[in-house]
């Protein structure tokens, strides 16, 4: 197999210069991208995913992207907190269907305090002695409650920056950029690791790409997870009839952040179901490295898991056997790193 040199993790990324890696032609972007990729992980691999929405609707956020939101009038029916029981024999099946990881996620503002609160820790603590890694996305987080998931073993925490700071006041105005950049903070406070990414196709401009991925590569260290999305547009929001990006802006995206990001996870996210196997297996090519499977993603569809592995069969690809828990600050990805046989966290 070639070897290639193992770049250094960068924290100072000009916007300038990631303009120039985003505007590369395709085929050099993706050479770029796949030399980097197979330093850090092996890319015949990817780790399968679930995610479940353990608290629906009813969210005081003005998200423009989210049929959540108590903002907007929506198919989604709003549900109180999921039983303890009833996440973990999700949280079971997933594991039963490949799954290494089960992200949680619960649309509150702020993560309340209390009995639903000390009901989240224990479906940590679940998921966990299963076997699987645990992530969350609650909202925002004091510094007690970051502090109370890592004791009972959270993995990771979910909080995406979603756009550029000067076009998020588009998307959002019930919760500043600077207050995500807090709750992230805490989490690492806590020595959890960071699951970080956004969303494009929502009016953005380029350069707004830039910014995003500008954000998320200058963070010391940078976010172990980094989930790219494709705006899945729902009736009744505000983004309802904007029109789809092109899936190879989503490889762009994707291979930018592989060579801003090495040693992170790129997670292939929401707006899968829309894309051809072709556009798919671009995304892999590009440094992908991580899919979400399941017929959901929260509220939005996403394609059901024989589909993900009858792709993955036909690419000659295989899902990781075992989860890889990166050790805070991506230590645990680049030690275990090599340019044969890489696992991810």
């Amino acid at each position: 197999m070639t070897s290639y040199p193992k770049p250094a993790l960068r924290h100072d990324w000009q916007a300038p210069e990631i303009s120039s890696i985003l505007d590369l032609p395709l085929p050099e972007l993706l050479f770029r991208a796949q030399a980097v990729h197979r330093v850090f992980h092996n890319p015949a691999e990817v780790q399968g995913c679930s995610l479940l929405s353990i608290k629906t609707g009813g969210c005081p956020e003005d998200c423009a992207y989210c049929p959540q939101s108590a903002h907007y009038k929506t198919d989604v029916q709003s549900a109180g907190l999921m039983s303890v029981a009833e996440t973990l024999r999700m949280a079971e099946t997933a594991h039963g269907n490949g799954a290494t990881r089960f992200c949680m996620g619960a649309a509150w503002r702020d993560a309340p305090e209390g009995e639903e609160f000390e009901q989240v820790v224990e479906m940590v603590r679940g998921v966990r002695r299963l076997g699987m890694e645990a992530c969350c996305t609650l909202g925002m987080l004091t510094q007690r409650q970051a502090d109370q998931l890592a004791e009972a073993g959270l993995t990771a925490y979910n909080h995406n920056l979603d756009t550029s700071p000067e076009f998020y006041g588009e998307i959002i105005t019930t919760r500043r950029y600077e207050e995500r950049l807090e709750t992230l903070e805490r989490v690492r406070q806590a020595g959890v690791t960071v699951c970080c990414g956004g969303i494009i196709g929502m009016g953005e401009s380029r350069q707004d790409r830039v910014g995003l991925l500008r954000e998320l590569a200058n963070q010391k260290p940078h976010p172990e997870s980094v989930p790219i999305n494709m705006l899945v547009s729902v009736e009744g929001t505000p983004l309802a009839n904007q029109k789809q990006a092109d899936h190879l802006e989503l490889v762009r995206m994707i291979g930018a952040a592989r060579i801003l990001m090495p040693a992170s996870m790129v997670r292939l996210s929401a707006g899968r179901l829309s894309m051809s196997d072709e556009a798919q297996a671009l995304c892999f090519v590009a440094g992908a490295n991580s899919v979400f499977m399941g017929d959901r993603l929260l509220t939005t569809p996403n394609p059901e898991m024989d589909r993900d592995r009858q792709l993955l069969d036909k690419l000659g690809m295989r899902l990781m056997e075992e989860p890889v828990t990166a050790a805070p600050h991506g230590s645990a990805l680049i030690e275990n790193s090599t340019v044969a046989t890489a696992n991810h966290g």
